[in-house]
């Protein structure tokens, strides 16, 4: 079978590319831009790609069409798909009747943290011999692609509330119908889709009511949005987990909560307890608060599937992070760049927090900002991105011509901030002002005109 895809350059889209093309399936694709690191994924599977949409790279007519959510009604290609009635669905449908059925669904949803803690749990199950298939939004290094099919019955999937085409705009994970679902967090984002952060706990519910009694739901606590989500009704069982600083202090035994007790500032390093009652160790490269809570959420999950935590715990110690998240790209003279997908002011905090705790007081650490998602391009969270950048001695924001409001407002705010609209400026300042000793975090959800690597040869 021919299957094409439109939009394939996207995260979600290129993994379902080669689920096809592991499938046996002939795959094309078109997209107006791809970049790393899909572009350099799709290449090695040999899966071609058209650049635009024009009606001629289908043909002569695939079989059926995967329309990617970012193409709408107007658009040439989908025009021509609908006056010639070519067969067509949306990635997360193809998923759900070509991949899915007879699986263990393990799915992994929430605000922040999906990539990771579905790459967690992808690699918690292949080191244990499971063998999972899955589809994240992103390459963890382990593997080294972002989706297989790997083998009956697991399956890790990444579950994104986003809609998931212009004829179907439900969330995307509401096709999946999960057995273990991981809740991680839940904060309003995605407002060109939801007017408010009720409208995304309303899919919510819908995802929950999916899951089986026989299943498992994992959350955090404390998490009030997720409250109010599970407050609308739950069928299923739930395991609760929570972070405990490091201290002196045994965890609770009464309550049935399992704890992350982090054992160092950067949390390279952390127990899991239940009850009193120390169940494993983590010592693993990774380091941040938040990826601590990701690997709880992660063993929990596998521990369902039938993984014990001390397996799982010896596996995180083997465990390479994905790329684009904290990835250390490069030292030139000293001077450390990192690429990292944060977009959202929870994510960037968290992110800037992980790395001050990292390197210290004594180390610069400049942050570089494109807000490129549609939700920053909206101006929605411009009131509190200034808290965001706390962690950081200097913030450097590029102003993108697409963005309906000024960084002035949010510069203007913090002690140490610059805003640039050319980016070859930008390029220039870091050049110019960067010291042995700094780190530099480049933070973007698109390819930020490859600013990481032109800054590292800059430099050398």
């Amino acid at each position: 079978m021919h299957i094409h895809i439109l939009g394939i350059c996207g995260t979600f889209m290129a993994g379902i590319a080669l689920l096809a093309k592991q499938q046996g399936h002939r795959v094309t694709g078109s997209d107006v831009g791809c970049y790393a690191p899909m572009d350099a994924q799709l290449a090695a599977q040999s899966i071609p790609i058209t650049q635009g949409y024009n009606p001629d790279s289908l043909k002569p007519f695939p079989d059926c069409v995967i329309i990617g959510n970012a193409l709408s009604r107007g658009n040439p290609a989908v025009e021509f798909i609908l006056d010639q009635d070519i067969p067509y669905t949306s990635g997360p449908q193809w998923l759900a009747d070509h991949i899915l059925p007879n699986r263990w669904v393990l799915a992994v949803s929430g605000t922040h943290g999906k990539t990771t803690t579905s790459s967690l749990l992808a690699w918690i199950l292949e080191a244990a011999g499971l063998t999972p298939g899955f589809l994240i939004g992103g390459i963890p290094e382990n593997f080294g692609i972002s989706a297989r099919l790997g083998e009956a019955p697991f399956f890790v999937v990444e579950a994104d509330e986003y809609d998931t085409a212009f004829f179907d705009k439900r969330s995307k994970f509401l096709h999946y119908h999960p057995r273990t679902l991981i809740l991680n967090n839940l904060e309003f984002d995605h407002a060109d889709i939801f007017p408010d952060l009720k409208a995304i706990q309303r899919q919510f519910h819908h995802l929950i009511r999916t899951v089986p009694s026989t299943g498992l739901l994992i959350r955090p606590q404390p998490e009030p949005s997720l409250d109010e989500v599970l407050q609308q009704g739950c069928w299923t069982p739930l395991t609760h987990f929570e972070q405990k600083p490091a201290d002196n202090t045994t965890p609770s035994s009464t309550d049935p909560i399992w704890q992350a007790k982090l054992l160092t500032p950067d949390a390279s390093h952390f127990e899991i307890w239940f009850q009193s009652q120390k169940q494993g160790e983590v010592h693993w490269s990774l380091f941040g608060q938040h990826n601590a809570q990701n690997a709880l959420a992660a063993l929990l999950a596998a521990r369902h599937a039938g993984v014990s935590i001390p397996q799982a715990c010896l596996a995180l110690s083997e465990f390479k992070n994905v790329k684009r998240r904290l990835e250390l790209r490069g030292t030139v003279k000293g001077i450390h760049i990192y690429d990292d997908f944060a977009h959202h002011p929870t994510a960037i905090a968290v992110t800037l927090q992980s790395l001050r705790n990292r390197i210290g007081p004594h180390h610069r650490l400049i942050a570089v900002l494109e807000p490129r998602s549609n939700t920053m391009r909206m101006g929605i969270h411009q009131t509190n991105l200034a808290q965001a950048f706390q962690p950081a001695d200097q913030v450097l924001f590029y102003q993108p011509p697409h963005l309906n409001w000024s960084l002035h407002t949010v510069a203007n705010t913090l002690p140490n901030a610059q805003v640039f609209e050319n980016i070859e400026d930008l390029l220039t300042h870091l050049t110019n002002t960067s010291l042995a000793g700094d780190h530099i975090l480049i933070m973007s959800n698109g390819h930020f005109y490859n600013l990481h690597q032109r800054l590292l040869q800059a430099l050398g």
